[in-house]
């Protein structure tokens, strides 16, 4: 299957790769039978990779029921967000819907999904972020023409969807390993450690991600390395993750950080790539 370039990320999503795609394609395994991707977000690296194969998992349910609507549904998605203009009232209007859960219940997945893209584009530095209660929280972002009905990417993105063997999951993403055959490659790219104590960001689901979750996180890539499963993880180049990922294979690579409330903090920093092969 030859790939598509028009298959590209449809949402801003935080720690996002595609940046770094050029550096990963070196590092990715000649020959990927399936693939697995558990942390899914905007997908950079699945959709670079186009496999004819794949598992991907987001904690974020209404991130997965979105690409789901987008393979299932994207002319009527399409129609969906042509309703939408870019307007602060509106914009907050829309956010608004989930603060009631029985109004919000009774909305298609459709108009859930066309939510989801829609906020993504227009809010604040594509900021997706949610509070205590789930609920998303970035502000208006004031752009003058956000490209809010991308449908030419829409669509490809659809097309690959329906003729890839693709399953999508939501849920912890051990579960989303269970089951992942020798020949496999995964690509781990989990909340990342933070780099000092005000950087932490895990404001797309509900629940964080703290020390305990990357410990439990490298187990499992030791237990993908006991059944000679290929894996690949992202992180942050902090002592704690070079510390627990020390017996594998680990190179830097510089990231560009655009998305942060604060624009002084935003710039390049290091991260880690981890390979259990050469």
């Amino acid at each position: 299957m030859k790939k598509n370039r028009l298959v590209l990320p449809v949402v801003k999503w935080v720690g996002g790769k595609r940046q770094l795609l050029e550096e990963f394609k070196p590092l990715f395994p000649k020959n990927i039978s399936s693939y697995c991707e558990p942390f899914l977000g905007g997908g950079a690296v699945l959709f670079d990779l186009q496999p004819k194969v794949a598992e991907v998992n987001d904690a974020n349910g209404e991130l997965i029921r979105m690409y789901e609507v987008i393979r299932d549904n994207v002319d009527e998605l399409i129609e969906e967000l042509e309703k939408h203009p870019n307007d602060e009232e509106h914009f907050y209007s829309v956010r608004d819907w989930d603060r009631n859960p029985v109004e919000y219940a009774r909305l298609t997945k459709i108009q859930k999904a066309a939510r989801i893209i829609y906020l993504n584009k227009t809010c604040y530095n594509g900021l997706f972020r949610v509070n205590n209660a789930g609920e998303f929280n970035t502000p208006f972002g004031h752009y003058k023409n956000p490209n809010i009905v991308n449908a030419p990417t829409l669509k490809a993105v659809s097309l690959y969807f329906n003729t890839a063997d693709i399953s999508f999951t939501t849920g912890d993403y051990s579960r989303a390993l269970e089951n992942v055959k020798k020949g496999a490659f995964v690509y781990l790219d989990p909340p990342y450690d933070p780099v000092s104590s005000t950087a932490n960001f895990t404001g797309y689901t509900k629940s964080g991600f703290g020390k305990e979750e990357q410990i439990r996180l490298r187990e499992v890539c030791d237990e993908l390395n006991c059944k000679g499963i290929k894996f690949m993880l992202s992180n942050s180049a902090t002592d704690f993750i070079k510390e627990q990922y020390k017996n594998y294979n680990m190179i830097v690579v510089r990231a560009k950080r655009t998305i942060n409330s604060n624009a002084e903090k935003r710039g390049q920093v290091d991260e880690v790539v981890i390979r259990n092969y050469e």
